[in-house]
C-alpha cells in the first residue's frame, strides 16, 4: 500500500509579512551600527596623537554615552581603535594604518601636486598643506616644509577638520554649490561651535572665498599664525583640493600676501595642467582618468 504524502504546511501570509518584516528591521539596525561606528572612528581620528575624550565624541556624534562608549569597545576588540592607559583618550588603532596600506596610492593628486607644492614651500619659505574634502571634513594629505628657520607645523598628514574650521575647509567648501555646502556647515554645528565657530560666520567666510577665489587668515590655526589658501582645479574647473601656506603672522603679514597668493595660484595651475595630462595618457591606455581624491560620501 503506497505511503500518503507527507502534507506541507504552508505559513500564512500573516507570517510571512512579519519574517519579512524582522529581516528589514534587523538589516536596518545593522546598517545604522555600521555608520554610527564610522562616525564614531572619524571622529576618533580628528584626536589624532593626542587622541580625543569619550565626552566629546558623544557630543559631536549626537550619540549617547553608553552607545559611544559600546561602539568604541567593539572597535578596540579589532584593534580599530585604542585607548591610552593615562589620558584615557581614545585615538585610531592600527588596524585602519594596515588597512590603508592595501591602497596606498589612492590620492592621485597627492603624487600629481607633490613637486609643485615642494618647489612652493621652496619659494615661499613657509610650510604649504594639501588637503581634500572627505564626507563632511577636511583632511590634509601632504605637508612640505620650507626653508624659513621656523616653520608652522599646525597640522599634521592625516589630520581631518570639519569643513569650515579652516582656510582649507573654507575653500573646499566654496568649491561646492552653496545649496550643498550649506547643507554640510549645518550638518557641522556642534563640531564648528567646538571651534568657536558658527554654521553663519562660516557661510559668510564661504561666500567670500567663492567671490574672491582664495581665503587669507590673520589669524590661523595656531596662535600667532597667518594662512592662506587656494583651490586645485581639474580641467572642467571643479575643485578638487585646496592648497594652504601658514607661517608665522608678521612674516604673512597682509603686505605680504598678494605676492604669496599669485605663487600659490601659479603652482595650482601647473598641477590642474599635469592632472589633465596624467588624466589624457591614462584614457589612451585605458586606464580611466586619475582619482578626484577620496570619496565624498
Amino acid at each position: 500500500m503506497a505511503k500518503a504524502a507527507p502534507s506541507v504546511r504552508k505559513a500564512s501570509p500573516a507570517a510571512a509579512t512579519a519574517r519579512a518584516t524582522r529581516s528589514a528591521a534587523s538589516a536596518a539596525s545593522g546598517a545604522q551600527s555600521v555608520r554610527r561606528a564610522l562616525a564614531v572612528l572619524r571622529l576618533v581620528a580628528t584626536g589624532q596623537e593626542a587622541g580625543v575624550r569619550l565626552v566629546d565624541i558623544a557630543e559631536m556624534s549626537g550619540l549617547s554615552r553608553p552607545t559611544v562608549h559600546r561602539l568604541l569597545k567593539v572597535l578596540m576588540s579589532e584593534t580599530a581603535v585604542e585607548q591610552d592607559p593615562q589620558t584615557r583618550r581614545y585615538r585610531v588603532g592600527p588596524e585602519l594604518s594596515l588597512l590603508g596600506l592595501a591602497r596606498g596610492g589612492r590620492f592621485a593628486i597627492r603624487a600629481i601636486a607633490e613637486p609643485y607644492l615642494q618647489a612652493l614651500a621652496s619659494e615661499v619659505g613657509d610650510t604649504v598643506f594639501l588637503s581634500v574634502r572627505h564626507g563632511a571634513d577636511s583632511v590634509c594629505i601632504g605637508r612640505y616644509v620650507g626653508s624659513h628657520q621656523i616653520q608652522v607645523l599646525s597640522i599634521e598628514v592625516g589630520a581631518r577638520r570639519p569643513l569650515g574650521a579652516s582656510v582649507s575647509g573654507l575653500i573646499l567648501l566654496a568649491g561646492m554649490e552653496p545649496k550643498e555646502a550649506k547643507t554640510i556647515t549645518q550638518a557641522n554645528a556642534t563640531r564648528l561651535a567646538l571651534l568657536a565657530r558658527s554654521p553663519a560666520q562660516v557661510l559668510r567666510d564661504v561666500a567670500a572665498a567663492r567671490e574672491q577665489g582664495h581665503v587669507a587668515a590673520p589669524a590661523g590655526v595656531m596662535p600667532g599664525t597667518s594662512a592662506l589658501a587656494v583651490p586645485v582645479r581639474d580641467a572642467d574647473g571643479r575643485v578638487l583640493a585646496a592648497i594652504s601656506v601658514a607661517a608665522l603672522a608678521d612674516r604673512l603679514e597682509r603686505r605680504r600676501w598678494p605676492a604669496v597668493l599669485a605663487q600659490m595660484q601659479q603652482q595650482a595651475r601647473r598641477i590642474t595642467r599635469r592632472h589633465g595630462e596624467v588624466g589624457r595618457a591614462r584614457s589612451r591606455i585605458g586606464g580611466g582618468d586619475p582619482d578626484h581624491g577620496p570619496p565624498h560620501d
